[in-house]
């Protein structure tokens, strides 16, 4: 029996196709919005996703990129997306009907948040339950008759909060109901959803998987049946569509991606580690941290690897907080995550989705993702604003 090839190797070489036109190693851009129909009487579904018609329905990168997702992950199928909120909305908007009710992760993007909140709500009587899904109990008291979905967010944006992806796939198919998973925070090389039991997978590409901070696009990831649907829906007839370029620049990014979630991970935890031991700190959730509420479920979940995300506050008030902004110079104050640079951004306590954190977050905190920079550097960085700051 052949060996099954590392992650590193399908990273590079898994759903690749050959250039046969000229011979190169690397599909080229295809900037065409539109393909020659064939004449010989074959029949044409305008707006099929089966073969090439207009790059609407579909397109060469994006099919590239989506088989190597597919490789990365062993998914049957992939989507991919303009966006990561494009990718989350074809979801809800394929499996959700008015009065449909769906449970969501009480902690969550702020662009799902909203969704749920007010859009949906409003617009389409969809019937909404926040819970705390790292209780894995209060999932399950929150199913109603007509739950038709559950929407994980694991790691939890921004507090890195761990839910139990088997146990709530069990409760969900129970139910009759769907499971999808938003693991932007972990990436597809920490996390695996799909093993886990979810029905989808669900990434930001413009965060880790792409990496270096220069498109935007999302994917889900899932059975070939369940995909289709999506497809036909909100690709082709919603037209979330991702570009060409854009689906170059990602497949490009894909490449590296188990090098640098590795060092993303190792860089992390040494920065958190600091960060526990500092007096200027008020508080530190990363996930490899034994101190982290959900570690032990993060080490069955997460692979060994905690990706690069981590939650922390410091001593002080507002302008304290401001302060230490300010006197960054590696770290750049600046939203999104997964970037090959060190990303920090506030969470002040005046927000309005901070009383539905846990407790110690609601005087604010701050989003750190920290990139590929060596770990020394970045602490170096860290500690000359807690200096300033004269917090040490």
């Amino acid at each position: 029996m052949k060996k099954e090839m590392s992650i590193n190797t399908v990273a590079i070489h898994g759903g690749s196709r050959k250039d046969d036109t000229f011979g190169a190693i690397n599909v080229p851009i295809y900037m065409t919005s539109n393909y020659r129909i064939p004449t010989d009487g074959t029949p044409i579904d305008w707006s099929g996703i089966d073969s090439n018609i207009y790059a609407r329905n579909r397109n060469i990168n994006q099919m590239t990129l989506q088989d190597k997702l597919c490789a990365l992950t062993r998914a049957e199928d992939c989507a991919v997306f303009a966006s990561g909120v494009a990718a989350l909305a074809s979801v809800f908007v394929t499996y959700l009907n008015s009065n449909d009710h769906i449970i969501v992760s009480e902690v969550c993007y702020s662009a799902t948040n909203l969704l749920f909140r007010e859009i949906l709500p409003q617009k389409y009587h969809i019937d909404v339950t926040f819970v705390d899904t790292t209780d894995t109990e209060a999932v399950k008291a929150a199913i109603k008759p007509n739950t038709k979905l559950i929407h994980v967010e694991t790691p939890g944006n921004p507090t890195t909060g761990i839910s139990d992806i088997k146990k709530i796939a069990d409760i969900a198919h129970k139910a009759n109901a769907l499971l999808s998973v938003d693991a932007t925070f972990a990436g597809p090389i920490c996390m695996y959803p799909l093993k886990q039991g979810a029905d989808f997978e669900i990434h930001s590409m413009t965060k880790y998987i792409n990496g270096h901070g220069d498109s935007l696009g999302g994917c889900v990831l899932g059975s070939k049946k369940l995909l289709k649907k999506i497809k036909e829906i909100a690709m082709v007839n919603f037209g979330g569509i991702l570009s060409p370029f854009n689906a170059w620049l990602i497949s490009r990014g894909l490449t590296t991606l188990p090098l640098r979630m590795e060092q993303h991970s190792k860089t992390a935890m040494k920065v958190a580690e600091f960060l526990e031991k500092s007096p200027a700190v008020r508080f530190v959730w990363y996930p490899g941290l034994s101190s982290h509420p959900q570690h032990d479920r993060a080490k069955e979940t997460m692979n060994y690897q905690y990706s690069g995300m981590i939650s922390f506050d410091i001593k002080g008030d507002e302008k304290i907080h401001q302060l230490f902004l300010n006197s960054l110079n590696l770290i750049t104050h600046a939203v999104s995550l997964g970037d090959i640079e060190s990303l920090i951004v506030y969470y002040d306590k005046y927000s309005d989705k901070l009383p539905h954190y846990p407790k110690i977050y609601q005087q604010g905190f701050f989003r750190f993702s920290v990139g590929l920079e060596a770990a020394e550097d970045i602490i170096l960085d860290l500690q000359h604003a807690f200096s300033i700051c004269k917090l040490i």
